[in-house]
């Protein structure tokens, strides 16, 4: 083998570093590359081979370098200047359909305020009038029955006897006065609050609120009332269902006992009030609000939700839902089950709300006079229901 003389030395056998030993990847001398040196067995090659081979990969390498720069350069040149411009556009367009729809949803707004308050004020002027007329009508009846008590007064008081049995203006005066009815309860008296209300006043205030307040109540549920029919999760939101009664459950006198219900430990008196619950797994459930007062014990309908005075509920079994109170029960046609339920308390307007979050959807509206404090309440007979944290 020939070697070269010139550049660095092998520093073991003092000659020059011709070859390389594609092994350990690094220059050698001849004798390291012989029969008897270090890298007898290894794959070796000469150097200035290697050095060729390298050239070539760098040349490559730089070729490829200079096509991806005219790529970048390309596009920096001609693409990002048409997505900018492409972004101003959308952008301002964007911008323009949030506006149109925010002016139309004003205006629509502005209408239906305009129309709710003047059929408020409508409803006002309506009662007045009728108010009015009443007590036109009573100031009428009062004179008249005045003046039939005063006649009678002056026969009793100046007439003898035998004038008086023979007196039949004295019947006629009684008849006269007994046609003069008292007053009774009339609704056409009273305010009509219903005049007030609108599907799309609801529809977008229930939106407005769940999307401002969900989430605010800290709603957890009771361990004291769980039926023995339920398991109640450490963390006390999640209700899951078993067909064997729990032999382990204390009994109390806060727990239900037969019915698979549960209260929470948090009540409302006044104020504005949201909680969502995730009934998705479940296909038997009830959710809503109920009183303290609700019955604890035993199979009857007392105890049971939505068949007592005591409780509100929206209920669900299989493809069925409907809205229940007191015995009565209003069927609720759904396009679909909703995956969670939304519950608005406006203890202020005494209403009671059922909303669907996902598509923004009012289920249930129900208005009366609720009395003493309120407890959410749920029931689940198949899987588990939980309240959204």
């Amino acid at each position: 083998m020939s070697e070269d003389s010139a550049g660095p030395l092998c520093p073991e056998h003092g000659q020059a570093l011709s070859w390389f030993c594609c092994s350990e990847r690094r220059p050698v001398c001849a004798a390291c590359a012989g029969l008897g040196g270090r890298c007898r067995g290894h794959r070796i090659r000469r150097a200035e081979q290697r050095a060729e081979e390298l050239r070539n990969k760098i040349v490559d390498q730089c070729e490829r370098l200079q096509l991806q720069s005219a790529s970048i350069s390309k596009y920096v040149a001609e693409v990002l200047p048409g997505k900018n411009q492409r972004a101003v556009s959308t952008a301002s367009a964007a911008r323009e359909l949030v506006l149109q729809r925010l002016s139309l949803v004003r205006s629509l707004c502005d209408t239906e305020e305009q129309r709710l308050l003047e059929q408020v004020h409508g409803e006002e002027e309506r009662a007045h009038q009728s108010i009015l007329t009443q007590r036109v009508h009573w100031a009428e009846a009062l004179q008249k029955l005045d003046t039939i008590r005063t006649g009678l007064v002056d026969m009793l008081t100046s007439m003898d006897d035998l004038q008086l049995i023979n007196e039949q203006e004295i019947f006629e005066r009684s008849e006269e006065a007994e046609g003069i009815l008292d007053p009774q309860e009339s609704k056409k008296l009273n305010f009509n609050e219903k005049c007030a209300r609108s599907l799309l006043l609801t529809q977008l205030w229930a939106t407005a609120v769940f999307g401002s307040l969900s989430g605010t109540e800290d709603v957890r549920i009771d361990e004291r009332t769980v039926s023995p029919f339920l398991q109640l999760s450490d963390d006390q939101r999640t209700l899951t269902f078993n067909a064997k009664k729990s032999k382990s459950c204390v009994d109390g006198p806060e727990r239900f006992d037969h019915w698979p219900n549960a209260l929470s430990a948090t009540s409302f008196e006044a104020g504005l009030h949201t909680w969502t619950v995730n009934v998705q797994n479940s296909c038997a459930y009830k959710v809503g609000v109920a009183v303290s007062q609700l019955p604890r014990k035993g199979s009857g309908s007392d105890s049971r939700l939505g068949h007592n005075a005591f409780s509100w509920v929206f209920s669900r079994y299989d493809q069925e839902f409907c809205f229940s109170h007191d015995g009565q029960h209003e069927p609720l046609a759904l396009l679909r089950c909703p995956a969670q339920l939304g519950v608005l308390l406006d203890l202020q307007a005494q209403e009671l709300l059922f909303y669907e979050p996902a598509s923004g959807t009012v289920l249930h509206t129900h208005h009366t006079s609720f009395y003493g404090p309120l407890f959410p309440v749920f029931a689940v007979a198949d899987q588990t229901i939980s309240i959204v944290q």
